[in-house]
């Protein structure tokens, strides 16, 4: 248990105790505050993970790419309660992540991936290390955006949050900042790859941007928040009809979660190649999730390409880890994405793969 629950549940049993000299109303109101300075005190505490972690991508990144953290916008907060009020409609700002492989012709075009993160206010993390250095070995460029709602930025950001929402529009602002600002960037050579939470957001940039991806990747992809949220815990579903976010639960308003979720939506979607992945044994996003996906776009007649793994070992992450049998999987994303990116570095075998990620930069 976190030291900060402890605390809570510490600091409750005290004021519990005194409750018969006390007004238990009163006693309450005490014990609710305190609760809240400790949550906000745990968002102060995430921001150091958050600058602690940046200095790795820097550190661990120097032999092979530039990094850097750029500042940029997307659409105002969906959620305001009061749109009169001054700097209410104000764009939201939140950061991206850029990586450039070193040693690139800046007179040449290179392809783009947008890689949006995972997650109920998660973030962008060295969880992603590997990865991040496979697409770099391939002379991809890499954009990775912090979206609204993001874990290590300060309470007000964190409440920003938009699952499947304007959180869309703000990893589309990262890919236009991209090829607004990066001459060596084909814009006609973008492609889109997530994981989870981040597999749906790239689900949603296809059918909301469709001529702005050449290929997409979404692995154990959320794809319908009402079945979710029917097998997830209470508190799960609390964070989406929590006051600062959506604020009605799918009783309430089951078209808002439609809305939002790619199964409801494969009518809209592209005839752009795009492979997903699921397996049976994810403990998260359950393999009958991905499956509603799968159906509603065969009902529709899309073209794309999907894979059921048999209990792969990994489960949830099965395709992000770093066994020998995990990285094979992804080296055939790369391949399937390479297809139509064009890659101008071509990873053939594992053993590429491993020298490109697991070994020094000669």
């Amino acid at each position: 248990m976190k030291p900060l629950k402890l605390l809570t549940l510490a600091t409750c049993s005290v004021f519990c105790l005194g409750a018969s000299a006390q007004d238990s109303n009163l006693l309450r109101k005490q014990v609710d505050s305190l609760k809240s300075i400790i949550q906000d005190y745990e968002h102060r505490f995430d921001v150091l993970e958050k600058k602690i972690d940046d200095n790795q991508w820097f550190i661990r990144l120097k032999d092979v790419a530039f990094v850097d953290k750029v500042f940029i916008y997307g659409p105002p907060n969906a959620n305001a309660k009061d749109t009169t009020k001054v700097g209410a409609t104000n764009p939201v700002k939140f950061y991206s992540y850029v990586f450039i492989p070193k040693g690139i012709d800046a007179s040449k075009k290179y392809p783009l991936i947008v890689l949006p993160h995972g997650g109920v206010h998660a973030d962008f993390t060295t969880y992603h290390y590997h990865i991040i250095r496979e697409l770099l070995a391939q002379k991809y460029i890499v954009v990775a955006p912090e979206y609204r709602g993001s874990t290590g930025y300060g309470k007000s950001f964190w409440q920003l949050i938009d699952y499947g929402g304007r959180e869309v529009d703000d990893v589309e602002a990262s890919r236009q900042y991209m090829v607004e600002n990066y001459d060596f960037v084909d814009p006609s050579r973008v492609g889109i790859v997530g994981w989870s939470h981040g597999g749906m957001i790239a689900m949603n940039c296809l059918y909301r941007f469709p001529t702005k991806y050449k290929v997409a990747f979404a692995g154990v992809p959320v794809s319908d928040l009402i079945l979710r949220l029917s097998y997830s815990e209470p508190s799960y579903a609390k964070l989406f009809s929590a006051s600062y976010h959506i604020g009605k639960t799918i009783a309430e308003d089951s078209a808002e979660y439609k809305r939002r979720s790619p199964a409801f939506n494969a009518h809209l979607m592209p005839n752009v190649p795009l492979l997903i992945h699921t397996n049976t044994n994810d403990d998260d996003v359950h393999v009958e999730e991905v499956k509603t996906l799968i159906a509603a776009l065969k009902k529709e007649n899309k073209k794309f390409e999907y894979e059921i793994f048999q209990r792969f070992p990994g489960g949830h992450s099965f395709d992000r880890i770093d066994g020998k049998k995990n990285r094979e999987i992804r080296l055939r994303i790369w391949k399937f994405i390479d297809k139509s990116l064009n890659a101008p570095v071509k990873i053939k075998t594992l053993q590429d793969m491993s020298k490109a990620a697991y070994l020094p930069a000669e």
